[in-house]
């Protein structure tokens, strides 16, 4: 997933303001590009609480307890 650009520290002020424009552009598109995804998973995580699986005993279990979340969250937002 492609993230906003960030210079490494001691980047020179010449290199940052020639670049500014271009920056700035990318950074806007990956921000609306990223926005609903982030938006996404933080409503399933507030929604199915999928990282709360202390109650899963084996290595077998978080697969079917993340979909059996998964699947209460969606049937509860469908009805």
């Amino acid at each position: 997933m492609p993230t906003p650009v960030k210079y490494p520290r001691g980047t020179g002020q010449t290199i940052r303001k020639f670049n500014r424009a271009v920056d700035d552009l990318y950074s806007r598109a990956v921000s609306k590009t990223r926005q609903p995804i982030e938006s996404l998973f933080n409503w399933l995580i507030e929604r199915a609480d999928i990282q709360n699986a202390s109650k899963v005993g084996s290595t077998k279990g978080p697969v079917p307890h993340a979909f059996g979340r998964l699947d209460a969250a969606f049937i509860h937002l469908t009805f």
